[in-house]
């Protein structure tokens, strides 16, 4: 039997990772499109022991024809689209990079694919930001969007612009609209990450403190690895739907804190400062995801639950950075990072 052929855009973040790893052992031929940048970024991939294993295609969210090359060159059944400027922090510094980046790129790769073979089953990376500061305690599939950043406001372009193609051209384009989920990969630039991070190295005496902004945002946080397989169910429908990816449940940044540093046996309060130029210009309160559909329609459960989840980040950056003490040579991503207390960012995610 021939294998499957996979293309994901944004192969060598947290979440293209997991499902390129996912989709190697489901026995996937996966091709990912990278850009090129002085410094290259695959730590990820290496991580997983897969680099070698995927074919790479140079291309550019905002260069058309690099993106329809892309799938002229990987002939791709599936196409799940994860790149883009995702952080939404430098959204409010850079909104109309988050527009090109984040929004418009999800027209470019439907038209290219609507022109080459309107076959290929497109994922669209979508956002639990669009919720934004919802009425509602837990959002759903039915929940009204109120975007409230650069990023949020992107992504539903995104969103509504899959739908379209979906419903104009009969291609078979879903949105997954996941709700935060973390794992070891998360960028520091992350709170979560920020957090466990910042306790691992307080812990053996590297850094004395950890800067954040609002405690009290309510997030729903899950872990990554389970969420790419929520992916790749959503694209093995006979017919295209939006679905939520959620716990069911949310956390404040405070509990996160909370039980990073406890992990430790540290006490949170003797290390962590609040800074107001991490506030976001506006702020997201809450955010849950009813993933019932997701239940009922796909047999997605997540797992993982938040404590462990925060364990299981707490240890990998604690284990990374004592064997970084120890002089060896890994895939890792935190030593090229400068200090964050020593940048200007005025929000956090």
């Amino acid at each position: 039997m021939k294998s499957k052929r996979a293309l994901i855009t944004g192969i060598t973040g947290q979440d293209g990772s997991y499902l390129a790893k996912f989709l190697l052992n489901k026995g996937y031929t996966v091709f990912g499109t990278y850009r090129r940048t002085s410094t290259p970024n695959f730590w990820r991939l290496s991580y997983h022991g897969i680099s070698d294993q995927i074919e790479y295609i140079p291309a550019d969210l905002i260069d058309t024809s690099s993106l329809t090359e892309a799938i002229r060159i990987s002939k791709p059944d599936e196409l799940y689209n994860l790149a883009a400027q995702s952080y939404v922090g430098s959204s409010f510094d850079q909104p109309l990079t988050s527009g090109e980046f984040t929004g418009l790129a999800v027209t470019r790769i439907l038209e290219s694919i609507r022109i080459i073979d309107p076959g290929i089953k497109f994922y669209q990376a979508s956002s639990s930001e669009i919720y934004g500061n919802s009425v509602n305690t837990s959002q759903n599939e039915e929940t009204p969007f109120q975007p409230g950043s650069p990023y949020a406001i992107a992504k539903l372009y995104g969103y509504w612009i899959t739908k379209m193609y979906r419903d104009g051209y009969r291609m078979f384009a879903a949105n997954g609209i996941l709700f935060n989920h973390e794992s070891p990969l998360r960028g520091l630039e992350f709170v979560t990450r920020k957090i466990t991070n910042a306790a691992a190295r307080i812990k053996l005496g590297l850094q004395k403190k950890l800067i954040l902004g609002n405690l009290d945002s309510l997030r729903d946080w899950g872990y990554a690895p389970e969420y790419v397989e929520g992916m790749w169910k959503i694209l093995q429908l006979k017919k295209p739907e939006d679905f939520v990816l959620g716990t069911n449940e949310s956390h404040t940044v405070k509990e996160f804190v909370e039980n990073t540093f406890e992990h430790l046996d540290l006490d949170w309060k003797k290390y962590v400062k609040i800074d107001k130029k991490f506030l976001r210009i506006v702020e997201v309160n809450r955010l849950e995801g009813d993933s019932s559909k997701a239940k009922k329609k796909i047999k997605w459960n997540p797992k993982t639950k938040f404590k462990k989840l925060v364990e299981i980040m707490t240890d990998a950056d604690l284990d990374r950075w004592q064997r970084w003490q120890k002089g060896e040579k890994f895939a890792w991503d935190a030593p090229n990072y400068i200090q964050e207390d020593k940048t200007l960012f005025r929000t956090i995610k």
